[in-house]
């Protein structure tokens, strides 16, 4: 007599997670993360809770100021530390009008500092501690270096740094216009997300004034260790600088070719082809 079996085959739980565990090593994209219940497991439940937290705490985080002067300063660069015209924090995050707008005071020293320093520059350069200052104080020197090296190499003039506190996007238009600039860059922290809490944003606008909008500039977003390297990021920058200085415009009539170019000038196949690009076999 044949014994049936009705229990079913008991499942391989690694066979089902292992798939979804190679696609996670590639992305910091929250997959594949399972369930307990009708719930997520208590490690996913956690791991979303710090990455919550240290969003927040990047946001609130105080501007460390002092720190990146004395490290300018170590490089030789002279800053200027101004405000805007949100008194604190709590202002800031309520009233964003108020953060692209610099305060009385700091405007009297920039007209201070451009009629000791006539003429003008080239590029206005303004650190802004934006909705991560996290971001700002692990990224905006190494990338500095690298950007000052290009700018000085094509030849132009760099006002010292402007370091920012409680700013938005737009005060840097106030700053190139304040200092006779042709052209103006804010690197500023960018809206942390629940996988970088690190993110510098980079804003360049030609021809800078008072009562631009975000049409007029170009945004290089996600600088950092884990995304858009220092290299490539002044790379494309200094390519829509050039750029714009050649068709006196910035923003949406400008593109960002800089990659196109790279990849045109390279003789060599990449490394690591991309499956989606490659030619299906003859």
């Amino acid at each position: 007599m044949i014994e049936q079996n009705n229990n079913p085959p008991a499942l391989d739980a690694d066979a089902n997670a292992k798939p979804w565990q190679a696609l996670r090593r590639l992305t910091p994209a929250r997959i594949g993360l399972g369930r307990s219940g009708t719930s997520l497991p208590t490690e996913a439940l956690l791991d979303f809770q710090y990455a919550h937290a240290q969003a927040r705490d990047a946001v609130h985080l105080a501007f460390d100021h002092q720190g990146l002067g004395a490290g300018l300063a170590e490089r030789g660069r002279a800053s200027l530390l101004l405000h805007s015209a949100a008194a604190d924090r709590h202002t800031y995050l309520q009233r964003p009008d108020l953060g692209r707008r610099l305060d009385p005071a700091s405007v009297q020293r920039l007209r201070d500092h451009a009629q000791a320093h006539p003429g003008g520059v080239d590029l206005a350069v303004v650190v802004a501690d934006g909705l991560s200052a996290l971001a700002v104080h692990r990224h905006s020197l190494p990338f500095l270096s690298r950007m000052e090296e290009l700018a000085r190499l094509e030849g132009w003039s760099l006002s010292p740094v402007v370091l920012v506190e409680q700013a938005r996007v737009a005060v840097a238009d106030e700053v190139g216009e304040l200092l006779g600039a042709r052209m103006v860059v804010i690197l500023i922290g960018e809206r942390p997300g629940l996988s970088s809490p690190d993110s510098l944003g980079l804003y360049f606008t030609y021809a800078p004034r008072v009562g631009l909008t975000d049409a007029y500039r170009n945004c290089i977003s996600n600088v950092r260790r884990e995304g858009l390297s220092y290299g490539m990021a002044a790379h494309r920058l200094l390519y829509l600088m050039r750029e714009a200085c050649h068709r006196q415009l910035s923003g949406v009539n400008l593109k960002d070719e800089a990659e196109l170019h790279v990849l045109e000038s390279d003789p060599q196949p990449p490394a690591a082809s991309n499956f989606l690009l490659a030619e299906p076999p003859g």
